[in-house]
């Protein structure tokens, strides 16, 4: 049955609502939950904070217990802090390509990297982020999924849950190559462009925060500039990062 259950029965107060708004609504809901949790791990940490103190033959163990315990308090509001911001881009309260944007000006500029962001090939579809440096040259997207979406990768295939990550892969790896032509084309550099998307929300099933398949690396957004400088894909002199850069500026449309 489309939309539904044949078992379960629609709540109203639930029906026609977004993802998003659902999300939002449940976790205002698990606000006195989160509190309630919060508060016995403060008591769970003022305890320990005393017996620690009693051990240790400190002067004040009131004040350890309570150090301790407002530390553990604030370690699971940042937690909780941290998971519901992961959602900001795909809740439509941040602009994911503003995020990553800062986060490759701050992690590649002072490396060498030029990054130029709404570029498109005339004609073409555009991207959100390009990238050169003395590694190479590279191109990234960004894209939302739901916090509950797991990323994975089975043989050389990727999937979003249980979708295929085919028609991702396939309309970056061509405007990467499209990009490559051009600027291969106007500098006489021969360049290979490396496409890789910035996901925000979801789960990548494998440690370091990035996976390659299909021609394909998706990354959290904080993971990438560190990956681009650990991964390089070609040598290029300072000379040549900045014609390709200069060309890029010049043929390449800027989209708003």
């Amino acid at each position: 049955m489309p939309n539904g259950s044949i078992y379960v029965p629609q709540d109203e107060k639930f029906k026609g609502a977004s993802p998003q708004n659902l999300y939002e609504t449940f976790w205002f809901a698990g606000r006195k939950n989160r509190l309630r949790v919060r508060a016995a791990i403060a008591a769970a940490g003022f305890i320990a904070g005393n017996v620690i103190a009693y051990r240790a033959g400190m002067g004040n163990p009131f004040a350890v217990g309570v150090l301790l315990g407002g530390g553990a308090a604030l370690v699971d509001l940042f937690i909780a802090w941290r998971l519901h911001e992961r959602t900001a881009v795909w809740r439509g309260k941040r602009r994911g390509e503003v995020q990553t944007g800062r986060l490759l000006r701050r992690g590649l500029r002072k490396h060498g990297y030029h990054v130029m962001n709404g570029r498109a090939v005339p004609g073409e579809a555009s991207i959100d982020h390009l990238v050169i440096g003395p590694g190479g040259v590279w191109i990234v997207d960004n894209e939302a999924w739901a916090p509950d979406t797991l990323v994975a990768r089975y043989g050389e295939r990727l999937f979003f849950d249980e979708k295929f990550g085919t028609s991702v892969a396939k309309g970056l790896i061509g405007a990467a190559g499209s990009m490559a032509e051009v600027l291969s084309r106007e500098t006489g550099i021969p360049i290979a462009i490396v496409p890789v998307l910035a996901l925000h929300g979801g789960k990548i099933a494998v440690r370091g925060g990035t996976i390659t398949g299909e021609g394909l690396s998706v990354a959290y957004p904080r993971r990438i500039a560190g990956w681009i400088r650990s991964n390089p894909t070609a040598e290029l002199t300072p000379e040549q990062t900045e014609l390709l850069s200069r060309t890029a500026a010049r043929i390449l449309r800027r989209m708003m």
